[in-house]
């Protein structure tokens, strides 16, 4: 068992330092990087405070249901939601408590399997059916990264509404003016909904409130490389071609930098993109993406500590957004600049 001391020694810094990072004492005067390095130096030395350590047990939490709202085959090629699954993971993993995966087939969960864990987490958005058959099984249910039209369930998630915003008041900021989107619809047992997804929504929200709405300069596809690749050509023969793009995705600005390459255009020179996720590859791309970090990791293991609260029977229902930030690399001007 790895203790306060070792932490401390690992890190340079006074147990009692340490002690206070891990417990989350907020008066500490200490720089967000020395809070980052304890907090990640205890997960790789994997620290389990001893009251987390003894809660899943006193509260019989032996097994989590995770009822994953893609395939499989969906979850590989988008790393935010393996982040997110890996989250749930390892904080179960500290917790000594068994996780059962339950990926997206197009037929409800097995109910006994429901019914035998200690609660379900619930991962992406899951139709009214779905939800009532999880509801109908195991009355502990955490949503991770969805919300639920009512609130007689807990979850957890980023608010994209408001990271939109703050991306694209920052652009404008930082002096772009004609700010194209490439975003998704999102569809639900091979029928496209008629609501757009949240970014897309909160971008057609910012434009038509600031008069510059252009239906040319939002798009949507689908969720991968390739429809990014096709969106950034359509937009870009435009003759009013915008000056800086925001795709919804990490993957779909990969798609974006492949056909403004073909184009012979430069970034962020003749256009700037930005994007959400801040998946590993977003730093190593040419030029390196600027992006919304979403907190994938942070969801999952969030996620966890609602699901043991529930069981230990808190009865008032949990809706928590998870902030997020703006990672400004070469593929735009910042603010600052």
């Amino acid at each position: 068992m790895v203790t306060l001391k070792e932490i401390a020694k690992a890190v340079g810094l006074s147990t009692a330092t340490v002690s206070r990072v891990l417990n989350f004492d907020q008066t500490l005067s200490v720089s967000a990087k020395t809070r980052q390095t304890i907090i990640e130096t205890a997960e790789a030395m994997k620290y389990e405070p001893l009251r987390t350590r003894a809660r899943a047990n006193q509260q019989g939490v032996s097994k989590i249901a995770l009822v994953h709202y893609l395939r499989p085959d969906q979850e590989l090629i988008d790393p935010y939601y393996v982040a997110l699954r890996l989250g749930i993971e390892s904080r179960c993993q500290a917790l000594k408590v068994e996780t059962v995966k339950v990926y997206h087939t197009g037929r409800l969960p097995e109910a006994t399997l429901l019914q035998s864990a200690s609660g379900i987490i619930a991962i992406g958005r899951h139709d009214e059916n779905e939800i009532a058959w999880l509801k109908r099984h195991n009355k502990n249910l955490v949503f991770a990264d969805f919300s639920p039209p009512t609130d007689e369930f807990d979850c957890v998630e980023s608010d994209l509404m408001l990271a939109m915003r703050k991306l694209l008041q920052s652009l404008t900021s930082a002096g772009y003016k004609r700010i194209g989107f490439a975003g998704w619809v999102d569809v639900y047992d091979g029928v496209p909904s008629v609501t757009p997804e949240r970014r897309c929504r909160a971008y057609m929200q910012w434009a038509q409130e600031a008069g510059v709405f252009d239906p040319r300069l939002c798009l949507t596809g689908s969720k991968a490389e390739e429809s990014g690749y096709k969106l950034a050509r359509q937009m870009l023969s435009e003759e009013n071609r915008p000056d800086a793009l925001i795709t919804a995705n990490d993957n779909m600005a990969m798609g974006a930098y492949r056909a403004i390459h073909e184009l012979g255009l430069c970034i962020p020179e003749d256009i700037a993109v930005a994007s959400f996720n801040d998946i590993s590859a977003a730093q190593f791309m040419n030029p390196p993406l600027t992006t919304v970090h979403l907190a994938a990791e942070e969801i999952g293991e969030t996620a966890v500590d609602l699901l043991l609260e529930q069981v230990g029977g808190r009865e008032l229902r949990r809706r928590m957004m998870l902030a997020t930030s703006i990672r400004w690399r070469g593929s735009t001007r910042s603010p600052a600049q």
